[in-house]
């Protein structure tokens, strides 16, 4: 029985593959604009009510109303300090007590990626229910990502404020914020949002072995944003060509030498990490030192020979390696984000930010939490503002 002795609806496991099902059949060829509806008239279909789908917003502050028939209409919601940005920041729904029901946070997870956030109310919530609803959110997370490719109203909607034409470049060439697996989980995140131009970065997961570039585009605007596409797409044909890291790093020094010239270079650190026995391997082309962090807690740079940027013609590498272990994560990152100075004037330094790297993994757990949080803080420390661009990009190996 559900709320004032009314028969509950059946929200079993086979009435949630039913409705599952139904789904599934009508999302093929939906057109984008009627996910709203058929996210409605399934939540209508499970007893629920006042659904709200929210998406991230660009800089990571806010999740934002998608608009559309049967969604009811809300204003941003903060992720900080609010229900849905618990969901949001923990991929764990959660559940609230009402007057009327119990309101529900669900995550939109698409492959450890946060999509955003479902909220419906419905009058109880008991097991079947928690079941059908992740996995309902499951789809709807699959509905978004892939009708996404096709329309810009989902980019529209996150989008706060105008964004520059390089950062549009930039968001269009990255590939998700975050990915989860068994065995290693990862997170980066661009600053400034609205106007990063020439830092990018690039991961694959393939079989067991995880690649990881980051890279920072000499110059501002549409120039570094140029020199920054052809960087990651020399990076993902080599790597798909299946060699070294030696090579890869000739191949992208190549690239950039022959379509830029001379005097236009691009710092970059390539990485790969093998999931089962946590070897990692790094060739370094102008990069800060990335930090190891154990039991959440900087334990020290790892040092390493550092190559020419890429474009400038150096030799061949020297591959770093180091051996992990299991809970070790490593955080790269761009030289904006030490660089940067201070409202007083001084450079904020890799002392300032080792510092605040200890404050926030104490606080936080998965890696998207810390480097969204590290992200917001290390900006508000330098001042509220990012003269240049900044990339943290975390690794764990679980």
């Amino acid at each position: 029985m559900g709320r004032d002795g009314e028969r509950r609806l059946d929200r079993s496991e086979g009435f949630g593959e039913h409705l599952l099902g139904a789904l599934l059949d009508q999302a093929h060829e939906l057109p984008p604009h009627l996910i709203a509806p058929l996210v409605a008239d399934a939540v209508r279909g499970i007893g629920g009510r006042d659904p709200v789908l929210l998406l991230q917003d660009y800089g990571q502050l806010v999740l934002v109303p998608l608009s559309g028939r049967g969604l009811a209409a809300r204003e941003p919601v903060p992720i900080d300090g609010s229900s849905a940005g618990a969901a949001f920041l923990s991929g764990v729904s959660v559940e609230v007590p009402q007057g009327d029901g119990v309101r529900v946070y669900l995550p939109l997870l698409d492959g450890g990626d946060e999509v955003g956030v479902l909220a419906l109310t419905l009058d109880d919530v008991d097991g079947d229910d928690r079941r059908l609803l992740r996995r309902f959110a499951s789809l709807v997370a699959d509905l978004l990502v892939t009708k996404s490719g096709y329309t810009d109203r989902i980019f529209q909607a996150r989008r706060l404020q105008p964004m520059s034409v390089a950062a549009e470049i930039q968001w269009s060439l990255l590939p998700p914020l975050a990915m989860t697996a068994p065995r290693v989980a990862v997170a980066g995140i661009l600053e400034p949002a609205y106007q990063v131009a020439g830092d990018s970065f690039d991961y694959a997961l393939n079989d067991d072995l995880l690649h990881v570039a980051t890279i920072d585009a000499m110059g501002h605007g549409l120039d570094a944003a140029a020199m920054a596409t052809v960087a990651i797409g020399a990076y993902r044909h080599a790597r798909r060509a299946d060699i070294g890291l030696a090579e890869i790093y000739a191949f992208m020094d190549r690239a950039i030498a022959e379509q830029f010239g001379p005097d236009h270079f691009v710092t970059a650190q390539m990485m790969r990490l093998n999931t089962v026995s946590g070897h990692l391997q790094w060739v370094n082309a102008g990069h800060p030192q990335p930090l190891l962090i154990r039991d959440h807690a900087v334990v020290e740079r790892l040092e390493s020979e550092t190559t020419l940027p890429v474009g400038f013609g150096g030799e061949e590498p020297v591959i770093s390696e180091r051996a992990l272990r299991h809970g070790d994560r490593v955080l790269c990152f761009t030289d904006g984000l030490v660089e940067e100075r201070e409202p007083g004037g001084e450079q904020f330094g890799e002392d300032q930010l080792i510092d605040w790297v200890n404050r926030v993994e104490r606080s936080q757990e998965g890696v998207r939490a810390v480097v969204r949080a590290l992200s917001h803080v290390l900006k508000e420390k330098r001042g509220g503002h990012t003269s240049d661009d900044a990339t943290l990009f975390l690794i764990e190996w679980r």
